[in-house]
């Protein structure tokens, strides 16, 4: 197989044996890949890859076909659409995944918005019902919601039938997230004008939370799961006993194998129908060949995108490649 390997924070597409799966796994023949930021963090050896996954093959996303499966394993799964989450080694053309992490993908969903799909909207589903348990009739906040994670956290809190607040930086991509669901799209500096929120999304860590503080309703959530604008910030604990808020965070990867089986069963339970029919889509602000990777955590380090950055890992991965957002193969 070919893989995406880091050297002393480097990149280099080279030649591995392709893995066997064990028992309870199988083996993806990887179509295409998304690029989150843990991904530009493990490159910077500030985010390593959990024991047992590929300590030197970034890629937390796949997209593919099961190629083989292992012991205990339902034989029925080869050959079947999948996405997944998992600890790394999804910049490859091959990725072993736990057979119970697997997300069945739509005949109707091509294989760049499959790429993408499910880092953000596991985290996007984990947080909002998760963590917030967002009810209906309820006022949503996304802060940067432009991102991969955010355009998938204002469409699955809209489709849990809660009104939606997208908020971004400038007001580039405001008629975009419209479009997807958010009730209102506003830049930040227009927060404090806001009606009290039930439920914050921190995609942007303490340059945002610590002013979202003064618009917080009683008994608010706020899920922190992006620290992108500094990760300490100032509480306002009085405020926080007052309004008998929550503050709470979430990541995926650190999860225990089991932990991510629930949270994938659950996602996959409350999302996959409206995926079908393409209720819910992946916003891809472009896409990149594997063997330019470089160029793809290049483009994504740099502010101003709208979705996801995904990499085609097969030219399967082009065919029938239609969905708002998507632009083309190659890096600037």
């Amino acid at each position: 197989m070919r893989a995406l390997v880091l050297h002393d924070g480097e990149m280099s597409l080279e030649t591995r044996p392709t893995p066997v799966p064990g028992p309870g796994d199988v083996l993806v023949a990887v179509r295409a890949a998304g690029v989150n930021a843990a991904d530009l963090l493990q490159r910077r050896g500030l985010y390593a890859a959990p024991d047992g996954w590929p300590p030197d093959v970034p890629g937390l996303e796949v997209a593919g076909v099961v190629d083989d499966v292992g012991e205990g394993v339902d034989p029925t799964l080869r050959g079947r659409r999948v996405c997944a989450v998992v600890g790394g080694g999804g910049h490859a053309t091959h990725c072993l995944v736990p057979a119970e992490h697997l997300i069945l993908v739509p005949d109707s969903v091509p294989w760049i918005e499959a790429g993408g799909f499910s880092e953000a909207f596991l985290t996007a589903h984990d947080a909002l019902a998760g963590q917030a348990h967002l009810r209906a009739n309820e006022h949503a906040l996304v802060s940067g919601a432009a991102g991969g994670v955010g355009a998938a956290a204002v469409q699955v809190a809209r489709l849990l039938g809660a009104n939606v607040t997208a908020v971004t930086r400038t007001p580039e991509h405001h008629s975009r997230l419209r479009e997807i669901g958010a009730t209102l799209a506003i830049t930040s500096e227009e927060e404090p004008s806001l009606a009290p929120v039930d439920v914050v999304i921190e995609l942007v860590g303490a340059a945002h939370l610590e002013g979202v503080q003064a618009i917080l309703a009683p008994h608010a959530r706020v899920v922190v799961i992006g620290v992108g604008g500094g990760a300490r910030a100032t509480i306002d604990l009085l405020r926080v006993m007052a309004l008998r808020a929550t503050l709470t965070g979430s990541t995926l990867r650190a999860r225990s194998r089991d932990e991510k089986a629930e949270v994938t069963q659950r996602a996959s339970a409350a999302l996959r129908a409206p995926w079908a029919d393409r209720q819910l889509r992946v916003p891809v602000a472009r896409t990149f060949d594997l063997a330019d990777a470089a160029a793809a955590y290049e483009y994504f380090a740099r502010p101003g995108k709208f979705g996801k950055v995904v990499l085609l890992v097969d030219d399967a991965a082009t065919r029938g490649a239609t969905g708002h957002g998507i632009v083309d193969r190659t890096g600037d």
